[in-house]
């Protein structure tokens, strides 16, 4: 604390009483302690003060901390959003590519079969004329290249997954066969195929013509 001063009127000691003397003291004192009361109180006054600042700012930084944080929290529902939306893109396309695939294959299948459809009815003409030809003309020149050119047909045909259907001495089958006829023989079995009209073909696994057959009982 300040070294008090005192300061006293130039006063001749001579004139100065003892009691005098004291008052002047007392007065002093009451005038310092007056003084020293008064810094206190401002003292007091200045650290509420600052106490109250600090409060003011201890309430702004959550908020400060709440207002960043709610801007990085938005800015993460954006990244989310964007990429859920990427993601999401990426399976579109990835089924659009599927889809673009299966349709080629359908398209490839459609026309391969259009083709071979075109084509059964010249394989049909070959096998109707080489069936009509004389026992003594089977080893002649044409009838031979006619014949390798039939081969020749279905093994192409059998590369490409072409087959004939299997009908004679089989058990009638509506996905296979196209029954025409019915007659009864004792001989063969119920249900069972014993002639063939027309031969049907399938193609991986698909019926492209069904047999023409007559079945028996």
């Amino acid at each position: 604390m300040a070294e008090e001063k005192r300061e006293f009127n130039p006063i001749d000691e001579e004139t100065v009483s003892e009691g005098q003397a004291e008052e002047i003291i007392k007065e002093d004192d009451e005038k310092a302690a007056e003084e020293a009361g008064e810094e206190e109180i401002k003292k007091e006054a200045e650290e509420e003060d600052a106490s109250g600042a600090e409060e003011q700012d201890e309430q702004k930084e959550p908020e400060k901390k709440g207002f960043f944080k709610k801007k990085k929290d938005k800015k993460d529902e954006k990244i989310e959003e964007l990429t859920d939306m990427v993601k999401r893109q990426m399976a579109e396309f990835d089924n659009y590519r599927k889809r673009t695939e299966k349709e080629k294959a359908s398209m490839y299948e459609i026309g391969a079969r259009e083709v071979i459809e075109k084509i059964l009815p010249i394989v049909d003409n070959f096998e109707r004329g080489l069936a009509a030809v004389p026992e003594e003309e089977k080893e002649t020149p044409f009838v031979d290249g006619m014949n390798k050119i039939y081969r020749q047909l279905l093994s192409v045909f059998e590369g490409m997954g072409v087959k004939a259907i299997e009908s004679v001495g089989q058990e009638f089958n509506p996905d296979y066969h196209n029954a025409v006829m019915h007659v009864e023989d004792e001989e063969a079995g119920e249900n069972v195929v014993v002639e063939e009209f027309q031969k049907g073909y399938t193609y991986k696994d698909t019926v492209i013509r069904h047999s023409m057959v007559k079945v028996a009982n």
